[in-house]
């Protein structure tokens, strides 16, 4: 395995771009945050309106069938942003479970507008350094802080659907795919529908799981992952020359019969290539690995791993 130096290729350009591949599940009613806080690996019993949640959804198994940047709104209300190509058939999951609860779930995709901001784009939110996973919530939009591509602040911004653009350059919707990937935070899409267990894309060291809260779907098996030494893969970020896509297979040279990880995202680099997170089985990171054939370098994870919880 070749691992290259730095995690970037180039830097992520301050600016604004709407982002058309994700989508808004809000549910509403008394219990709303009761209800989702039993179906997410995330505690939202004690979600604070300064505050969003990496969170996953997953089946009884543990893998994931979505994730999500989620946060409450000062009305009560619960916003889960994810993945545009699963939100139909996660909110119909979602809503098998609702049952005698207060809680309504809909597809709100079509009354807001979300926006990446990165660099000088982003806003000056109250909460000092302005910690990742930090909200602001006024009258006319929602911000959240992302984890930053390299040196590149990056937050999300909610608005009504017909709000104007938030101020800043135009950003290409390729050039924020891309800070996506390079920030190592993952995002479950249709190809990699449950695929994985959280641990696999590193969400326990990034905010997407508490183990502190109760159950929910899938709680026992990520908790094994977790406490018994059970876990065998991880996230890493990637880099290829030639085109890769969600779903893809890594092989190592040794053995081009038994995939040893899977492309989970990826995104064309400003500098020519491709990268990607994969996840990829632990025994193969000294493993030259191969995508159609082509060598993929890992590059270091801009975030810590956390091995004690």
């Amino acid at each position: 395995m070749t691992t290259l130096t730095s995690p970037l290729h180039a830097t992520l350009p301050d600016g604004v771009t709407r982002l058309s591949h994700w989508g808004v599940i809000r549910i509403q009613g008394e219990d709303a945050a009761k209800f989702i806080h039993g179906q997410l690996t995330q505690d939202f019993a004690l979600l604070g309106t300064d505050q969003a949640r990496l969170a996953a959804f997953c089946n009884a198994k543990g893998r994931m069938q979505a994730s999500f940047v989620a946060y409450k709104t000062a009305q009560g209300d619960v916003f889960l942003l994810c993945s545009r190509d699963l939100l139909a058939a996660t909110l119909k999951r979602l809503s098998m479970f609702v049952l005698r609860a207060k809680a309504k779930l809909s597809d709100a995709t079509d009354a807001f507008a979300i926006w990446g901001l990165s660099g000088s784009a982003t806003k000056n939110i109250a909460t000092g350094a302005s910690p990742v996973w930090a909200k602001a919530e006024s009258e006319s939009e929602i911000v959240v802080q992302l984890y930053s591509t390299s040196t590149t602040p990056r937050q999300l911004c909610i608005t009504a659907a017909d709000a104007s653009t938030p101020a800043g350059a135009p950003l290409s919707l390729d050039l924020w795919r891309w800070g996506e990937v390079i920030s190592g935070v993952a995002t479950v899409s249709a190809p990699v529908f449950e695929a994985f267990v959280p641990q696999m894309l590193n969400y326990e060291s990034i905010g997407g799981v508490s183990f502190k809260k109760g159950c929910y779907p899938g709680q026992e098996v990520v908790a094994r992952s977790q406490f018994r030494g059970t876990l065998k893969r991880r996230a890493f970020i990637a880099h290829s020359e030639l085109a890769m896509e969600a779903g893809q297979e890594i092989f190592s040279a040794d053995d081009a019969e038994q995939a040893v990880g899977t492309v989970v995202q990826a995104a064309p680099s400003p500098a020519g290539g491709f990268d990607a997170i994969v996840s990829l089985q632990l025994a193969a990171q000294n493993s030259l690995l191969l995508v159609f054939g082509t060598a993929l370098h890992l590059l270091p994870l801009p975030y810590p791993l956390l091995e004690d919880i």
